[in-house]
């Protein structure tokens, strides 16, 4: 059977397309797969549990589909959906994964994660991935109303666009909005694995890589924006593949 991963679908409902096209995968190949992993940024933000929207609701129902049908499914969190928290693994039978987390893939341990831990480059991003992650901060931003969670994920949104148009201008986008590659055999030799899988740079691809005890491979899952893409791991290797 085949493993399906998936990340950054970045669901929105001024996307609805996308929406509909994830539905459309739950409904038809993640039932037959013998898992599914979502791989972080399933939503374009996520301000709390109690989230209500067209994307928020469909992604619900089709997601408990597939769990009821015995499928199981876990979810990462991602840099855009770091408050996905308990109750939505209820309402929808997901298995919520720590970043970085270890599966057994084929009989071969491998490193699992969003990407964005990765960009070490990027310092701003990192002092402010620190912040938001912190449980403190995460408690009194939840008990705030609705409406102004939602007005600060509007504001970090735009922060970083802005951002990402300033590293564009000065020409650091390239490789500080990219991983580190020190970083990633450093984590790869520290968890004693040789396959990384990760999304948040948008950049797929399968990468070979030369480690201290030889040969690895990074494998880059890309977003939903324009591409649905989807990662089908079997006993016969790897398939990077399109929906779009």
């Amino acid at each position: 059977m085949t493993t399906l991963f998936v990340s950054d679908l970045h669901l929105d409902a001024s996307r609805p397309q996308v929406t509909t096209l994830f539905r459309d995968f739950l409904c038809s190949e993640a039932l037959h797969a013998e898992a599914l992993y979502i791989l972080g940024d399933l939503f374009e933000a996520w301000v709390g549990d109690d989230t209500a929207d067209e994307p928020a609701d469909v992604v619900r129902a089709a997601l408990k589909a597939v769990t009821i049908a015995g499928v199981p499914v876990f979810v990462m969190r991602g840099n855009r959906d770091f408050l996905l928290g308990p109750r939505f693994a209820e309402a929808t039978g997901v298995q919520l994964l720590p970043d970085p987390a270890v599966i057994l893939l084929n009989g071969e341990p491998t490193l699992l994660m969003h990407g964005d831990l990765l960009c070490t480059d990027d310092l701003a991003y990192q002092a402010f991935r620190q912040q938001v992650r912190s449980p403190a901060w995460q408690e009194k931003f939840l008990a705030q109303q609705l409406a102004a969670r939602l007005s600060f994920a509007e504001q970090a949104r735009a922060a970083s666009r802005e951002h990402q148009q300033g590293m564009q201008v000065d020409g650091t986008l390239e490789t500080i909005a990219d991983v580190s590659p020190s970083t990633v055999r450093q984590l790869l030799e520290g968890y004693g694995v040789t396959r990384l899988i990760h999304g948040h740079t948008h950049r797929p691809a399968i990468h070979s890589l030369n480690l201290n005890d030889g040969r690895g491979q990074r494998i880059v899952l890309g977003d939903w924006y324009t591409q649905g893409s989807v990662l089908r791991a079997s006993a016969d290797g790897f398939e990077l593949a399109a929906l779009l």
